[in-house]
């Protein structure tokens, strides 16, 4: 998925992508500057895309990230693995498995791409199964969601003939707000264009505080229709009852242009934009977090401190710090408290976070294609009644998690042409599914999270084995004979993604897209104190890989100004 993030392994000794381990190794021990033009918290493609952007406009910038691996959401980890072969030698190599970023839309002439050349770098795309590059597993029907609006409504026309009317006007608020959407990113858009899209989107714009449940129950009471158009919804991690209707279309919209997978694996932008930060001058420093934002007597930001680095802590001036941090923690930890407005404080306290994630990630010998997989996400679901599925799961009490769905990909099947991602003669495959993210609905305290000694706790390895048990059935009663094919397997909790990225309750969503934390109710770029910018998955942008790098670059904008300087428009 593009908009959640799958955590690393729990494994104390989880090695560096080794796409990265050389240079992971130099971040990971090179000397702190004392001072810098702008400090960014947090090497997410949030930050990344600011740093890039930031230091090609000569503006000197150093990140800091506590992970091993700069990339936040957007990395891979490593595994060694043995493929046992008939001639009783095994075949040796390495797992590469992606942790957050599985598929994107709209990598022709969209944000993506056009952020990434405005950075000087260019990725090839591979496209996904254009006729559905997401399939839908329903208890008693399956369905493809399509490239393309008209091959998509066209699709539903055929399989609910009856709900035409109903199917129009859903398709009519998709074209809404990509209408919106598209006039928004024109790089001449004005005033004129604005409010010409505006005329032709009335449905999207009556509904900006609706959330896509309500607007589903003025189109359709045929359960499987609504099964079918919230298909997707694991991609923000939320019920129909609480998603924002916008979100949802924008999300859709997204994909309909082109679904597409990054040839070389899910870190490849993460390394790319890493490296053109330190082409331009820049810094990353891994292992490396960050303890506090340091507040001047006027109520500046004015740079950060860091947390013990070798038994040293560093504090390293800064003209702007930009935090890509997860924002809750940022406001309610980072910044000191006599520094944040009361305000600010009350609405960081109430946010609401989005879902989280439980992954596994299977070495399963020969080839899925081979078991039927195509190059597609599948999408496998208990029930028809979304507003259940995630009713009954926020309600499971500890040591009763489970899974109501999944989410089932192959990084190897998406980029066929590589060796990266297996060793010879097998290939990956990733499972997620939604589940509660808060350290205690796990049995585990807080505190425990960064001490990193939950992971000996014998509930917590139960629950942890019973789910992964319960993700692999799901995925032999779709591909049979899979099962007997695995020669590896590991899997990590939002547990683990609290260990490593430090996101609120193990959610990689960033905040709930609920109505009214979406488009102007969620933060801008500029902080509650003077010095102080926000980029990432929890601001105006939005959540998920394209929704962080625009933000990014917003935050990147607006640091320049500040400082005098103009950056690139993608």
């Amino acid at each position: 998925m593009t908009t959640a993030a799958a955590p690393q392994s729990d494994s104390p000794d989880a090695p560096e992508n080794v796409l990265s381990k050389d240079v992971s190794r130099r971040r990971t021990r090179s000397a702190l500057p004392s001072e810098v033009d702008v400090a960014i918290i947090g090497a997410g493609p949030a930050g990344l895309v600011a740093g890039a952007y930031l230091a090609r406009a000569g503006v000197r910038v150093a990140l800091f990230d506590s992970h091993y691996v700069a990339g936040g959401c957007a990395t891979v980890f490593s595994r060694a693995g043995l493929v046992p072969q008939d001639d009783g030698v095994p075949t040796a190599g390495h797992y590469h498995f992606d942790v957050g970023l599985h598929y994107v839309g709209d990598c022709v002439e969209g944000m993506i791409p056009r952020l990434l050349a405005g950075a000087g770098i260019h990725q090839r795309f591979l496209p996904m199964d254009p006729d559905g590059f997401d399939t839908l597993v329903f208890p008693d029907f399956e369905f493809r969601i399509p490239v393309g609006i008209d091959a998509f409504r066209t699709r539903l026309h055929a399989t609910f003939p009856e709900e035409k009317s109903g199917i129009d006007r859903y398709i009519s608020l998709l074209e809404g707000v990509d209408r919106l959407g598209r006039a928004g990113e024109r790089k001449d858009r004005s005033k004129l264009a604005m409010a010409f899209a505006a005329a032709r989107s009335v449905t999207a714009l009556r509904n900006m505080q609706t959330t896509i449940g309500t607007f589903l129950d003025g189109c359709t009471k045929n359960p499987r229709l609504k099964a079918v158009l919230l298909g997707q919804s694991g991609d923000y991690g939320l019920p129909p009852s609480e998603a924002s209707a916008l979100l949802h279309a924008g999300l859709s919209n997204h994909y309909f242009r082109g679904a597409y997978y990054p040839e070389g694996g899910g870190q490849i932008l993460s390394d790319k934009l890493a490296e053109t930060i330190e082409a331009a001058g820049g810094q990353i420093h891994l292992r490396c977090g960050i303890d506090q934002i340091v507040v001047d007597a006027s109520g500046r930001a004015c740079g950060v401190r860091t947390e013990a680095r070798r038994g040293v802590v560093s504090d390293i001036r800064a003209r702007v710090v930009l935090s890509g941090a997860d924002l809750k923690r940022t406001l309610l930890e980072l910044v000191p408290p006599d520094a944040l407005p009361a305000e600010s404080r009350r609405r960081a306290e109430t946010m609401v976070m989005g879902g989280a994630i439980f992954m596994t990630f299977l070495g399963v010998k020969g080839r899925m294609t081979d078991l039927g997989m195509r190059n597609a996400n599948y999408w496998q679901f208990d029930t028809l009644d979304m507003d259940a599925l995630y009713r009954e799961n926020r309600a499971r009490a500890v040591g009763e998690l489970k899974a109501s769905a999944a989410y089932i990909t192959s990084a190897s099947v998406k980029d066929p042409g590589s060796t990266h991602h297996a060793p010879a003669g097998a290939q990956t495959l990733e499972i997620m599914t939604l589940v509660p993210g808060e350290p205690e609905r796990w049995g585990v305290a807080k505190d425990a999270v960064s001490a990193w000694t939950y992971k000996r706790s014998d509930a917590y390895k139960e629950q942890k084995a019973r789910i992964e048990a319960d993700l692999i059935g799901r995925v032999e009663a779709l591909f049979p004979g899979v099962k007997d094919r695995i020669i590896y397997r590991e899997s990590a909790t939002p547990v683990t993604h609290s260990r490593f990225t430090r996101a609120s309750d193990g959610t990689g969503y960033g905040l709930a897209a609920t109505p009214d934390q979406f488009l102007k109710g969620r933060p801008g770029y500029r902080g509650p104190i003077p010095g102080l910018y926000l980029c990432g998955a929890s601001t105006r942008s939005g959540h998920g890989i394209v929704g962080a790098m625009m933000s990014g670059w917003h935050a990147a904008r607006r640091v320049a100004g500040e400082l005098g300087r103009q950056v690139a428009t993608p």
